[in-house]
Protein backbone atom coordinates (compact mmCIF):
# COMPACT_ATOMS: atom_id res chain seq x y z
CA UNK A 1 0.00 0.00 0.00
CA UNK A 2 1.23 3.15 -1.00
CA UNK A 3 -0.35 6.46 1.02
CA UNK A 4 1.70 8.84 -1.48
CA UNK A 5 -0.47 7.47 -4.49
CA UNK A 6 -3.77 7.10 -2.77
CA UNK A 7 -3.14 11.21 -2.43
CA UNK A 8 -2.11 12.11 -5.74
CA UNK A 9 -5.33 9.94 -7.18
CA UNK A 10 -7.18 11.61 -4.27
CA UNK A 11 -6.10 15.19 -5.55
CA UNK A 12 -6.41 14.56 -9.48
CA UNK A 13 -10.17 13.16 -8.36
CA UNK A 14 -10.49 16.32 -6.55
CA UNK A 15 -9.34 18.65 -9.23
CA UNK A 16 -11.21 16.80 -11.57
CA UNK A 17 -14.40 17.50 -9.36
CA UNK A 18 -13.70 21.12 -9.06
CA UNK A 19 -13.10 21.60 -12.77
CA UNK A 20 -16.12 19.62 -13.72
CA UNK A 21 -18.30 21.73 -10.93
CA UNK A 22 -16.92 25.57 -12.30
CA UNK A 23 -17.50 24.12 -16.06
CA UNK A 24 -21.19 23.31 -14.67
CA UNK A 25 -21.39 26.54 -12.88
CA UNK A 26 -20.76 28.63 -16.19
CA UNK A 27 -22.88 26.19 -18.41
CA UNK A 28 -25.57 26.82 -15.93
CA UNK A 29 -25.92 30.31 -14.81
CA UNK A 30 -26.33 31.52 -18.19
CA UNK A 31 -28.68 29.15 -19.18
CA UNK A 32 -30.64 29.98 -15.99
CA UNK A 33 -30.57 33.83 -16.81
CA UNK A 34 -32.03 33.11 -19.78
CA UNK A 35 -34.67 31.14 -18.58
CA UNK A 36 -35.55 33.51 -15.78
CA UNK A 37 -35.29 36.70 -19.23
CA UNK A 38 -37.68 34.46 -21.51
CA UNK A 39 -40.35 33.75 -18.26
CA UNK A 40 -40.13 37.78 -17.88
CA UNK A 41 -40.29 38.63 -21.12
CA UNK A 42 -44.06 35.83 -20.82
CA UNK A 43 -45.08 37.81 -17.53
CA UNK A 44 -45.01 40.97 -19.71
CA UNK A 45 -47.00 39.16 -22.74
CA UNK A 46 -49.47 37.63 -20.43
CA UNK A 47 -50.36 41.38 -18.87
CA UNK A 48 -50.01 43.04 -22.19
CA UNK A 49 -52.57 40.52 -23.65
CA UNK A 50 -55.08 41.04 -20.32
CA UNK A 51 -54.70 44.60 -20.64
CA UNK A 52 -55.84 44.85 -24.53
CA UNK A 53 -58.37 42.49 -23.51
CA UNK A 54 -59.58 44.57 -20.66
CA UNK A 55 -59.54 47.67 -22.78
CA UNK A 56 -62.04 45.76 -25.66
CA UNK A 57 -64.42 44.40 -23.10
CA UNK A 58 -64.33 46.95 -20.09
CA UNK A 59 -62.63 50.24 -21.62
CA UNK A 60 -59.55 52.12 -21.08
CA UNK A 61 -60.25 53.64 -17.48
CA UNK A 62 -62.13 50.58 -16.41
CA UNK A 63 -61.17 49.15 -13.09
CA UNK A 64 -59.97 46.04 -14.93
CA UNK A 65 -57.90 47.68 -17.52
CA UNK A 66 -56.38 50.17 -14.29
CA UNK A 67 -55.55 46.89 -12.44
CA UNK A 68 -53.59 45.35 -15.88
CA UNK A 69 -52.18 48.63 -16.64
CA UNK A 70 -50.77 48.50 -13.18
CA UNK A 71 -49.48 44.64 -13.38
CA UNK A 72 -47.77 45.50 -16.87
CA UNK A 73 -45.91 48.33 -15.36
CA UNK A 74 -45.25 45.83 -12.65
CA UNK A 75 -43.38 43.36 -14.98
CA UNK A 76 -42.18 45.72 -17.06
CA UNK A 77 -40.29 46.88 -14.14
CA UNK A 78 -39.14 44.07 -12.55
CA UNK A 79 -37.49 42.98 -15.83
CA UNK A 80 -35.92 46.46 -16.31
CA UNK A 81 -34.45 45.72 -12.63
CA UNK A 82 -33.03 42.82 -13.47
CA UNK A 83 -32.14 42.94 -16.91
CA UNK A 84 -31.70 46.72 -17.77
CA UNK A 85 -34.61 46.32 -20.08
CA UNK A 86 -37.88 46.04 -20.81
CA UNK A 87 -39.98 43.34 -23.92
CA UNK A 88 -42.08 45.09 -26.28
CA UNK A 89 -44.24 42.51 -27.63
CA UNK A 90 -44.95 44.93 -30.49
CA UNK A 91 -42.03 44.51 -32.46
CA UNK A 92 -40.87 41.43 -30.51
CA UNK A 93 -37.51 42.90 -28.79
CA UNK A 94 -35.69 43.88 -25.97
CA UNK A 95 -35.23 47.37 -25.92
CA UNK A 96 -32.17 49.16 -23.48
CA UNK A 97 -34.00 52.58 -23.19
CA UNK A 98 -36.85 52.95 -20.45
CA UNK A 99 -39.32 54.17 -22.52
CA UNK A 100 -42.07 51.87 -22.53
CA UNK A 101 -44.74 54.65 -21.47
CA UNK A 102 -44.20 56.48 -25.11
CA UNK A 103 -45.21 53.10 -26.62
CA UNK A 104 -48.45 52.41 -24.42
CA UNK A 105 -49.65 55.86 -25.76
CA UNK A 106 -48.74 54.58 -29.54
CA UNK A 107 -50.66 51.33 -28.71
CA UNK A 108 -53.17 53.11 -26.98
CA UNK A 109 -52.39 51.34 -23.50
CA UNK A 110 -51.90 54.57 -21.63
CA UNK A 111 -54.63 56.36 -20.24
CA UNK A 112 -55.01 59.47 -19.07
CA UNK A 113 -58.30 60.87 -18.05
CA UNK A 114 -57.87 64.40 -18.16
CA UNK A 115 -57.07 64.59 -22.44
CA UNK A 116 -59.57 61.17 -22.99
CA UNK A 117 -62.26 63.87 -23.76
CA UNK A 118 -60.37 65.99 -26.09
CA UNK A 119 -59.59 62.42 -28.68
CA UNK A 120 -60.57 63.63 -32.01
CA UNK A 121 -61.66 67.10 -30.84
CA UNK A 122 -60.59 70.29 -32.03
CA UNK A 123 -60.85 72.63 -29.15
CA UNK A 124 -59.76 75.50 -31.83
CA UNK A 125 -62.74 75.15 -34.05
CA UNK A 126 -65.12 74.72 -31.70
CA UNK A 127 -64.18 77.73 -29.13
CA UNK A 128 -63.59 81.37 -29.86
CA UNK A 129 -60.41 81.89 -27.42
CA UNK A 130 -60.05 85.25 -26.57
CA UNK A 131 -63.10 86.85 -27.54
CA UNK A 132 -65.75 88.21 -25.51
CA UNK A 133 -69.05 86.92 -26.17
CA UNK A 134 -71.30 89.67 -24.39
Amino acid sequence: MNPRGDYTRLGKALLAAATLSMLLLFVTVPRSQADDRARCQQRVEYAEYKLDQAIRQHGPGSNQANNWRAALNLSREECWNKYHGWWNSGDHQWHNDRNWDRYDQDRGHGYDKGHDHDKGHDHDKDHDHGQDHH
